[in-house]
C-alpha cells in the first residue's frame, strides 16, 4: 500500500484536478459548453470524457518525470520525496510516467487526430521541460507555460475551428504558468525578490487580459468579476507575504496558491465564454483539489 501511495504522490493528484479545469475552460472557449444542454449533446460529453482522461495522463506523466529527472537533486534538497526516500525507484517512476503519457495520447486520439497531435506536443514539451527547460532562466518558464497552454488548446480541440479563431486565449495560461515557475525558483533557498516582483507583474497582465476578454465577450461582463476578485485575492495575498521576507516556506505557499488558483483562472475563462453557471461548475473543482492537497504535495 505504501508503494502505491508513493507513486500517487509522484503524480501530484491535486495538480491533476487543475489540469482537468484547463480542459473544461478550453471546452468553454470553443463554444461547446453552450451546447451541453441541447438534445444532441451526448457526443460532446463523450469527447469531453476522453479529453479529461487525456489530461490526467499527460499531466500525471509529465509531473512524474519531473521527479525522475530531479532524483539526484532531491536526494540533497528534498529527501522526503518518494524516490530519494526509497518508496519508489527511478525505474518504477519512469514506467509509470511513460504509461501515463501513452494513455494521454491514446485518449486524445479518440476525439480526433488534431487532439492526438496536440497531446503529443504537450507530452514532448513536458519531457523537454523536465530534462532541460527547467534549468534555463528564460526558456524554462515559457516551456512550462506552453504545457498549460497546450492543455487549454486540447480542450478547445473538440471544435477544431475554434482553434483557428481563438488560439490566442491559450497565451493566458502560458503567461500565468511562466509567472509561477519564476516565483518557484526561490522555493528551496529563498531570496528571489526580482523573480517574485516579475511574477506579480505577470499576474497583473493576466487579470487585465481576463477583464478585456470579458468586455468583448457575449456574456454580461459583470458575471466575470466575482471570479476575478477571488482569483486576485488568493494569488496576491501569499505572494505579498513572500515578497516581504523571501522565506522559502512563504515562497512555497505562494507557489501552491498559484497552482491551485489555476482552477479559478479557468473558471474565469469559462465564465467569459459560457456564463457564470459553467464557470461555477469549474470552480467546484477547487474544494476537491484543496482537499487532495492536504494529503498530497502540490509543489
Amino acid at each position: 500500500m505504501s508503494t502505491i501511495i508513493a507513486h500517487l504522490r509522484l503524480m501530484r493528484p491535486a495538480n491533476i484536478i487543475t489540469a482537468i479545469a484547463d480542459i473544461l475552460a478550453g471546452f468553454a472557449v470553443s463554444g461547446a459548453a453552450l451546447q451541453l444542454f441541447e438534445l444532441q449533446s451526448q457526443g460532446l460529453l463523450y469527447s469531453l470524457s476522453w479529453l479529461v482522461l487525456a489530461t490526467i495522463g499527460l499531466y500525471g506523466g509529465g509531473i512524474v518525470f519531473n521527479d525522475v529527472f530531479d532524483a539526484e537533486l532531491d536526494r540533497i534538497e528534498r529527501p522526503e520525496r518518494p524516490i530519494p526516500s526509497g518508496k519508489a525507484s527511478v525505474a518504477s517512476a519512469s514506467i509509470l510516467g511513460g504509461i501515463l503519457l501513452l494513455i494521454g495520447i491514446l485518449a486524445a486520439l479518440q476525439v480526433s487526430a488534431l487532439s492526438g497531435l496536440i497531446a503529443i506536443v504537450v507530452a514532448a514539451l513536458a519531457i523537454s521541460y523536465n530534462a532541460w527547460g527547467k534549468h534555463q532562466l528564460i526558456i524554462g518558464p515559457v516551456n512550462m507555460g506552453l504545457c498549460r497552454g497546450g492543455n487549454l488548446l486540447l480542450g478547445m480541440s473538440i471544435f477544431p475551428e475554434a482553434l483557428q479563431e481563438l488560439w490566442y486565449v491559450a497565451l493566458i495560461p502560458v503567461i500565468y504558468i511562466a509567472a509561477i515557475t519564476m516565483i518557484s525558483r526561490g522555493e528551496v533557498h529563498g531570496g528571489n525578490k526580482k523573480a517574485i516582483i516579475g511574477g506579480a507583474l505577470l499576474y497583473g497582465v493576466i487579470i487585465l487580459a481576463i477583464i478585456v476578454l470579458a468586455f468583448f465577450s457575449e456574456v454580461v461582463w459583470w458575471q466575470v468579476f466575482p471570479f476575478v476578485i477571488l482569483f486576485s485575492f488568493l494569488i496576491f495575498n501569499p505572494l505579498i507575504k513572500a515578497l516581504k521576507r523571501q522565506d522559502p516556506k512563504l515562497i512555497g505557499k505562494a507557489v501552491k496558491a498559484g497552482v491551485l488558483s489555476l482552477i479559478i483562472l479557468n473558471a474565469s475563462l469559462a465564465t467569459v465564454f459560457a456564463g457564470w453557471v459553467f464557470g461555477l461548475m469549474v470552480l467546484l473543482l477547487l474544494p476537491v483539489s484543496l482537499g487532495i492537497a492536504k494529503r498530497f504535495s502540490v509543489t
